[in-house]
């Protein structure tokens, strides 16, 4: 057996209005479609931009808060230019948690938290550099 594709991640959040403004208002994601499970769970669809993978945002209030364990997972973007990408965090009211650092194939990135502490690395590749 060999999977197709990657359809979505899920992550379950604690308040879906405030992480959907997150990802769209910060990250410029797109709601494709918001809808109730059959068990009750709120769920969101949010569309990456030039990637056929989405991720699902869940909130099932009778399970309680989210609590993210530090450095227990994350999501990584990549984005044109992170110089300018730090400014419009800062004019926003972001706090960048760490870096921005330089790897040794000429990539540069730092990390942002979204809601619930769930990490985001930003990430500015080199144009020579590609990873498959």
């Amino acid at each position: 057996m060999k999977v197709k594709k990657l359809l979505h991640t899920r992550m379950r959040v604690s308040d879906l209005d405030e992480t959907i403004r997150f990802y769209t208002t910060v990250l410029g994601l797109e709601v494709i479609e918001r809808k109730v499970s059959p068990r009750g769970s709120q769920l969101a669809f949010l569309k990456v931009p030039n990637s056929d993978e989405l991720i699902e945002l869940t909130s099932f209030p009778p399970s309680g808060p989210v609590k993210v364990q530090e450095d227990l997972v994350h999501l990584a973007f990549q984005v044109e230019n992170l110089d300018a990408t730090m400014a419009v965090l800062t004019a926003q009211g972001v706090k960048i948690t760490d870096g921005p650092t330089r790897t040794s194939s000429g990539s540069r990135f730092i990390f942002i938290d979204a809601p619930d502490g769930y990490e985001i690395e930003l990430i500015e590749r080199p144009a020579d550099v590609k990873i498959v």
